[in-house]
């Protein structure tokens, strides 16, 4: 019996299958992966970088969202290597964020390892007309670095909640601009491990896309090219864009921003709006009644409420004028 005990515990460390004589039968002692992987992380990167069990609607713009089993910031492109090469070796899952401005984590949150590149990867450098900036710096602080030093062109994205990174994947725009005015060329890690720098003509960059999307690529770092302008002006064409934000759109609720893409020819918002659905609400998510291409988290909104209004407004859209909507906003976990 104490052999037995004592074997068994091994295995409950270990986790390989066994054969307890007691009970006639093969047992499966989970393997104590989340310990295993907790010590190698710590391998790579300070302890204050590694949180176990964090809620997920602590790091997303909706403010919704279970806990992810590990979440990481890695400070340099070497350590999102190291992780993304620990995840992939020990065949653990892992998603990669920004601020969360454009993401929708389910309630259950995500079994795997989530890594933000973000603050901890954010410097801002001018070189000349040219912007040089980490994937986690926010397009505000671009735009503001930008101001400070009498450059114009990245005015557009002044307001757009998100970072370098997720903007390069999606080619955000606002405002008549797109990421693909100023881009001049983006560093990216392949699947594969490899440092590429992928210069403009070869992003394939369009609406809401490019190459970092379809190849899967993750962006460490960007440069952008601005032109030199008239600081007055530059403040001053940044403040009408935001009074235009905040007269137009719900920026007093947490939203994802767009929620739809554009279909061709159409505005989500106003498809929306002429469904009657302005206001609409399931739980404690509603469609805005400031903006209709807003879903917000009007009242302590679950990602099941969210995920449920978009497929009900969705659903009525496509009844009433034939046209599907596509999220813009990202999925992450159970739904």
């Amino acid at each position: 019996n104490a052999f037995i005990r004592i074997l068994q515990v091994y295995v409950e460390f270990m986790g390989y299958l066994v054969y307890d004589v007691r009970r006639n039968q093969v047992v499966c002692m989970e393997k104590n992966m989340n310990q295993i992987l907790y010590n190698e992380l710590l391998k790579i990167m300070s302890e204050e970088q590694v949180k176990t069990e964090e809620p997920m609607k602590n790091h997303t713009t909706f403010r919704v969202g279970g806990p992810a089993e590990f979440f990481v910031m890695p400070r340099s492109a070497e350590e999102v290597k190291k992780v993304i090469d620990l995840c992939r070796r020990e065949s653990f899952p892992y998603y990669i964020i920004g601020n969360g401005s454009n993401l929708l984590v389910s309630d259950q949150g995500y079994r795997g390892v989530v890594l933000q590149i973000y603050k901890e990867m954010s410097y801002i450098e001018i070189e000349e007309n040219v912007v040089v900036a980490q994937a986690g710096a926010l397009l505000s602080a671009i735009a503001n670095k930008a101001l400070e030093n009498g450059l114009t062109g990245f005015e557009f994205a002044a307001g757009i909640p998100g970072t370098l990174g997720g903007a390069c994947v999606m080619n955000a725009g606002a405002y008549g601009g797109e990421m693909k005015d100023v881009l001049e060329e983006v560093t990216v890690l392949t699947e594969e491990g490899e440092v590429l720098i992928i210069p403009k003509e070869n992003l394939e960059l369009g609406y809401r896309t490019s190459i970092i999307a379809r190849k899967g690529y993750i962006v460490l770092e960007a440069r952008i090219q601005l032109r030199e302008g008239e600081k007055e002006a530059i403040k001053s064409l940044m403040e009408e864009l935001k009074d235009k934000r905040v007269s137009k759109q719900p920026l007093e609720y947490p939203s994802a921003g767009s929620t739809f893409k554009r279909p061709e020819g159409y505005f989500a918002g106003k498809l929306i709006q002429d469904a009657g659905l302005r206001g609409f609400s399931v739980g404690g998510a509603q469609v805005s009644e400031k903006h209709c291409g807003f879903v917000i988290n009007r009242e302590n909104a679950t990602a099941a409420d969210v995920a449920e209004l978009m497929r009900q407004v969705s659903a009525r859209v496509e009844e009433e004028f034939g046209v599907k909507l596509e999220p813009e906003v990202k999925r992450l976990g159970e739904f």
